[in-house]
């Protein structure tokens, strides 16, 4: 793709990696036919190639209006057009640019600001959010359906082992996800205790800084990623081999981190560092499968659906690892036609953009559930939290599953 970067953009490091991105596109339009957005509008400009024409248009020094940010709003991240180009395009780090410059140029009304800022601070203060909901699950029997199914029920964790062992691994806590799903962390560190790893988890870091960033509040998320990459470091140095994550969506921003800091001279090295170390759950648990394997006992269990979140399979780069785990503890996967599609969660996209989401949910719960499965079991506490307000069935994490398949037979 031609261009001619306007002089505001032209040589700043966002207008060069801009550049470079808009430059690997051929426009083939590969990316429309696997795009959710495209799909259900069937609008150009609700695509990745009309979206990505949108941001050149910008960067060119053409009008930015509200149609513009409108079309980048809808955009869910969820990169399945990254895992269907052939050219490689990067386009959620054009996206990123993108958005930011929109922001930028057509100021948002004050009730917009309002919501957007009031979900960076609820969702990224676990102290606020976790009275919220409380307050929320004590009030759920006396709420309408609608608000009473996107609140979850209460659940409380299994006990956390307190063992020591040689091998230590940091794990990342998440903002919202010891309150509504505290038994994941929990089956996560029982499972690797029982393969000899020690989890830390440090009580500082909660939030990877995905919620600040994905609302344009860029600056807010650089801090709290430097914070992070501060408080884990000590623990690298003393001997921590990597940084387990259970939740796909904060994995995929911290293998970010690396690209987000690398015009950062105090912090490109150990951001580079810090995305290296970053394993999403199923990659250590698959590493460690010789050593797993001996302790489920294989036996016919209950039939599964798996849904695979995007930034998993189209973030992380991540297909096919968890079914051949859940395959081997002995739970039947049913078949879950269009896998590539978003669940319309997408982090704030529930909340900011609720008829789309809603339509994507229903769509792939449809998918999810037409093989009559026992229970749904994915990868990130968004798409776990959204399935369930629809479902007819339970939605859990999968390594809930492999914990209770190894305690079975302990």
């Amino acid at each position: 793709m031609q261009t001619n970067l306007a002089d505001f953009i032209k040589d700043t490091p966002e207008g060069k990696t801009a550049e470079a991105i808009l430059r690997s596109c051929v426009h083939c339009g590969f990316c429309l036919a696997t795009c959710p957005t495209y799909q259900l509008l069937g609008d150009e400009l609700d695509s990745p190639r009309g979206r990505i024409y949108l941001i050149k248009e910008m960067l060119e020094g053409n009008p930015v209006t509200a149609k513009t940010q409108l079309h980048l709003d809808r955009c869910l991240t969820c990169r399945s057009c990254e895992t269907t180009c052939p050219s490689g395009v990067q386009y959620s780090h054009l996206l990123d640019v993108g958005r930011n410059i929109v922001e930028q140029k057509v100021p948002r009304g004050w009730v917009e600001k309002t919501k957007r800022w009031g979900l960076r601070k609820f969702l990224g203060t676990p102290t606020l959010f976790n009275n919220a909901l409380k307050l929320g699950q004590l009030a759920r029997p006396m709420l309408p359906t609608n608000l009473r199914n996107s609140i979850p029920k209460k659940q409380d964790a299994k006990p956390w082992p307190i063992t020591n062992h040689t091998r230590r691994m940091l794990i990342l806590d998440g903002c919202v996800q010891p309150a509504l799903s505290p038994n994941i962390n929990a089956a996560t560190v029982r499972v690797l205790d029982k393969l000899g790893i020690q989890l830390v988890n440090l009580s500082s870091v909660n939030c990877c800084g995905a919620i600040d960033h994905h609302l344009n509040a860029h600056d807010a998320a650089l801090q709290k990623i430097k914070h992070n990459i501060d408080a884990w470091w000590t623990q690298i140095e003393a001997g921590c081999e990597a940084i387990v994550i259970t939740a796909s969506g904060c994995g995929a921003m911290v293998k970010d981190y690396g690209h987000l800091l690398k015009h950062d001279m105090h912090y490109a090295k150990k951001a580079a560092r810090i995305s290296s170390l970053c394993r999403d759950l199923s990659e250590i648990i698959t590493a460690e499968s010789a050593s797993l394997t001996p302790l489920i006992q294989p036996a016919q269990r209950e039939k599964i659906a798996f849904h695979a979140p995007c930034t998993l399979q189209h973030g992380q780069k991540i297909v096919g690892v968890i079914e051949r785990l859940l395959s081997t503890a002995g739970f039947e996967l049913s078949a879950v036609n269009d896998a590539h599609l978003c669940c319309g969660s997408a982090g704030t996209y529930s909340i900011l953009q609720p008829k789309l989401s809603q339509q994507l949910r229903d769509n792939k719960l449809a998918a999810l559930q037409s093989g009559a499965p026992h229970t749904i079991a994915t990868a990130n506490i968004g798409c776990l939290t959204h399935l369930q307000s629809g479902a007819n069935v339970p939605v859990r994490h999968w390594i809930e599953l492999i914990d209770e398949a190894v305690v079975s037979i302990r």
